[in-house]
């Protein structure tokens, strides 16, 4: 049996993932033969990819953009965020060669948000944005136990689809977010920019804010609701979380959140200075 040791993650282009630094640090501090690294993969390779990665005897992948679709399609065997979402954004190799495939986005977000003491059985959760990402955290919120969720997206119909995700999902406005607890951005609008993708008049102190976006840090989004005297939680948290579960899949093991967190922050500060 061929010794494991290589996770990767596959995406174009993927020259700007931190994924490496945030698993090899962690895979360095747990002292593990284990590293990581970042596979540029344009979409009619994809296939051919995986299975290279799969006969390699690879840990497993990370799916990031644009082939969460394709993984979803390739991958037979999924767990129920991946099948709610009809996206995968982990995949899992067994030693008979048989593949699994996950999707750690929902769970990343809901364990950023229980990691800073937001609570989500009960919640009224406003969830902004349709694709992939949001359709995991809704999936992922309504198995907590999240009492409603607002979905909120500017083309209509895609609000309707991803309210397939959760049996308490349904099409909501910005108003909802006067009555929510928990308001999650999963655009990319605030990404590099000051745009906020809700006008901050809609902020309020009972709400526990959770934006995807970590570039920057702290985007006008999270700026505005912490004025409002919101709780708030940044896009890295959220990455960090759900980089700890793939490691759970691959390894079986539970990294250290914090030395992965750092060793982001590290990887962004060098990329500014």
């Amino acid at each position: 049996m061929k010794l494991k040791t290589i996770a990767a993650v596959l995406g174009s282009p993927v020259t700007q993932s931190l994924s490496p630094a945030i698993h090899n640090a962690a895979f360095a501090r747990m002292s593990k033969p284990w590293r990581y690294i970042a596979i540029d993969v344009d979409a009619q390779y994809f296939e051919e990819e995986v299975v290279a990665a799969r006969d390699a005897g690879m840990l497993g992948l990370s799916i990031t953009m644009p082939h969460k679709d394709a993984a979803f399609a390739l991958v037979q065997n999924l767990d129920e965020i991946a099948q709610r979402s009809g996206s995968v954004n982990t995949i899992i190799f067994g030693d008979t060669g048989a593949m699994r495939g996950a999707n750690t986005d929902g769970d990343g977000c809901c364990d950023a948000l229980a990691y800073s003491g937001a609570n989500i059985e009960g919640s009224r959760a406003v969830v902004l944005g349709a694709g992939g990402t949001a359709r995991a955290v809704i999936a992922a919120l309504g198995l907590r136990g999240a009492a409603d969720i607002a979905v909120v997206n500017r083309t209509q119909s895609k609000a309707r689809e991803a309210c397939q995700c959760a049996d308490v999902a349904r099409v909501g406005t910005e108003s909802d977010i006067a009555d929510a607890t928990l308001l999650i951005n999963t655009t990319s609008v605030g990404m590099g920019t000051n745009d906020s993708p809700v006008s901050a008049t809609c902020f309020h102190s009972a709400l526990t804010v959770l934006d995807a976006v970590y570039h920057p840090l702290e985007t006008a989004f999270l700026a505005q609701a912490r004025q409002a005297g919101a709780q708030t939680i940044d896009g890295l948290w959220m990455l960090i979380c759900q980089a700890v579960r793939q490691e759970e899949l691959w390894c079986g093991v539970t990294p250290d959140r914090q030395v992965m967190r750092d060793a982001a922050l590290l990887a962004l500060a060098q990329r500014a200075s």
